[in-house]
């Protein structure tokens, strides 16, 4: 297997975290040391710069090559940490105290504030040593290379602020290098809308610095600033369309969402058709190969291994060293169970997910699933049976390349080496079994209790370790620009030709005819179907929670305050949760904006609570 170019890792290992900045936290911030290399011998050449700029990369990486934690919020995936059995909250108990469990990151969404701000203060140390660089420089195209530094900093730092207005709403925010904890103590917090203009402005600056096609696979590129610039825009438009009551310092403004929503149609309009960037193998669907064998998979499965790495439809994606850096991604540790490297299974799909992946026949939704015990009489053959393999037949082609029913087979991996193909069977872990005349040991993963696994994201390559993986981890994909572009357009003016042109494109790689007549006839339908393909396309990538806060959806998804809840169930029919069962509305209200950390305002007595929170 071709591994990642890891230019970007080494210099940070080496010398950025001995060398520049502190890798301890200490309250909001990494701060800068006093005892290392100082900074008149270190920023001297723009090989120092791009030294230091590796540093901020290897900061900001791990605040987002595991926002699939984030689907846990959703009602799609379950995930350690921000999921639970023990209450009744779904999207709220990641907040009630519930966990952000990756493994060497931190303990709770509390601890991924403190984590996002020593984010900027890396950056910080960035920008504004590369500044003090720009008057030495002794030629234009030495000016042009420590500008793009700059840009990508600032991209890095935008990126950062916005995950945290996304979440916290109103946050403190600096843009200079913090010597003393001292310097930020008794920062208040700044209005959403100002911290939002300061973004826009690192957004921009990045695209304007920035080259067209990025330096080396990881790094930053003008579609990239400008792909982030639109969504930025797209979330404005909708906290300003939709309202965010939890922030109650935020008055939503009709005119300045329509007028962000133009503005974001423009932007990824621009990424669209400026760069020539095309979908992962054309967006063709590949093959399906057979049922129950994994031998020949779809080509959205290879969109999630390292063959994608450096792929046009990775607009901005986050690189891994695999074996003996200490900078691999934990996907196959998260996703899969012991079969494979001894892996945990921390992230798993929701029995519901099976039922929205549509037909390849008629492009709508197929018959729904009927759960089934294996012990039922015709089990296997009972029409749309969660246990008999047709059922899945004629689906659309990411469903195959995402979750893994009863008798589906992976590559088991153990001691860096393939043990053979391994069959699923829910609640059969590690035994002896016979498919075809064929002995197998079947894949051990109890973590799982709603009937399916993961395969998206699940390795199918030896000599790496669980948490040693080389893949690119995307933060920015071009599928997930065009149904961004076609929810901005369609919010202002219905249906568009092009984006449903667009829609077609990304329903092509499941093999999915064209979306008929009924499905865009006006705004309402048509969103529908936009959100439909973000819950396929971008299944376990951490983008569910995001939209269902920015699209106050929550009580669509759960039923109302004070109701009976929904049941989460298994394939076999057992109700295995019940999530917002008699949940009050603050229950509710809490689920749409985070807490500022309780210790965080320990500290900082200017720090003001969000309202459901106090």
């Amino acid at each position: 297997m071709k591994k990642v170019n890891s230019n970007i890792l080494v210099y940070t290992a080496l010398a950025v975290l001995t060398l520049i900045i502190s890798s301890c936290t200490k309250d909001l911030l990494d701060r800068t040391p006093t005892g290392e290399m100082s900074a008149t011998e270190f920023w001297k050449t723009e090989s120092d710069a791009t030294v230091a700029l590796m540093g901020a990369y290897s900061a900001v990486r791990p605040l987002f090559d595991r926002d699939y934690y984030f689907d846990g919020q959703g009602e799609y995936v379950r995930a350690r940490g921000t999921s639970t059995t023990s209450g009744n909250l779904r999207l709220g108990d990641a907040y009630n105290g519930g966990n952000y469990n990756p493994s060497g990151y931190g303990a709770s969404f509390d601890k991924m504030y403190r984590y996002l701000y020593g984010g900027v203060s890396r950056t910080n140390y960035v920008i504004e040593n590369v500044k003090k660089m720009l008057p030495n420089a002794k030629t234009p195209a030495s000016v042009a290379n420590l500008e793009a530094i700059i840009g990508e900093a600032r991209l890095l730092r935008g990126m950062v602020y916005f995950r945290l207005i996304s979440m916290w709403g109103d946050v403190p925010y600096f843009s200079k290098v913090i010597y003393d904890n001292s310097e930020v103590a008794d920062l208040a917090r700044l209005p959403i809308a100002q911290v939002k203009d300061s973004i826009m402005a690192d957004f921009t600056y990045a695209f304007e610095k920035l080259p067209v096609k990025a330096a080396q696979n990881g790094r930053a590129s003008k579609p990239a600033a400008l792909a982030f610039r639109g969504k930025l825009q797209l979330y404005w438009a909708c906290w300003n369309k939709n309202g965010w009551p939890e922030l109650d310092t935020f008055t939503p403004n009709s005119v300045a969402g329509d007028e962000a929503y133009v503005a974001a149609a423009a932007d990824f309009k621009a990424v669209i058709q400026n760069y020539g960037l095309t979908l992962f193998r054309n967006g063709d669907p590949g093959s399906w190969g057979a049922m129950g064998n994994a031998e020949i998979l779809p080509n959205y499965f290879y969109l999630f291994m390292p063959i994608a790495n450096g792929d046009p439809e990775m607009i901005m994606a986050f690189t891994h060293g695999g074996t003996g850096t200490s900078q691999g991604e934990e996907l196959m540790r998260d996703f899969s169970g012991r079969t494979h490297e001894g892996s945990q299974c921390w992230v798993f799909p929701f029995y519901e997910i099976a039922d929205r992946y549509q037909s390849t026949v008629t492009g709508d939704f197929a018959p729904k699933m009927v759960p089934t015990l294996p012990t039922a009489t015709g089990a296997r053959t009972k029409v749309n049976s969660t246990l008999n393999p047709e059922s899945y037949a004629n689906r659309d082609y990411r469903m195959k390349s995402s979750i893994m029913w009863d008798y589906e087979q992976s590559i088991g991996l153990t001691s860096l080496k393939s043990t053979g193909f391994t069959p699923f069977i829910y609640k059969t872990w590690n035994q002896a079994v016979t498919i075809g005349g064929v002995n197998y040991t079947s894949y051990n993963t109890d973590a799982s209790v709603y009937g399916y696994v993961f395969r998206k994201f699940l390795r199918n390559y030896a000599g790496l370790g669980r948490s040693e993986g080389d893949y690119s981890y995307p933060v920015m994909r071009l599928a997930d620009v065009y149904l961004m572009y076609a929810e901005a357009t369609n919010a202002m003016n219905g249906p568009q030709a092009d984006a449903i042109d667009l829609l077609n494109k990304i329903r092509r790689r499941g093999n999915l005819p064209a979306l008929k007549a009924e499905k865009t006839g006006d705004k309402t339908t048509f969103f529908a179907a936009i959100e439909q393909e973000r819950i396929i396309e971008l299944l376990g990538e951490g983008q569910r929670s995001f939209d269902l806060r920015r699209w106050r959806a929550i009580e669509r998804v759960w039923n109302p305050p004070y109701g009976v809840g929904v049941w989460r169930i298994d394939t076999h029919g057992a109700n295995r949760d019940r999530y917002f069962q008699n949940s009050s509305e603050l229950a509710y209200q809490q689920c749409y904006i985070f807490r500022i950390p309780p210790g965080e305002r320990d500290r900082n007595p200017n720090l003001t609570q969000n309202k459901p929170w106090l």
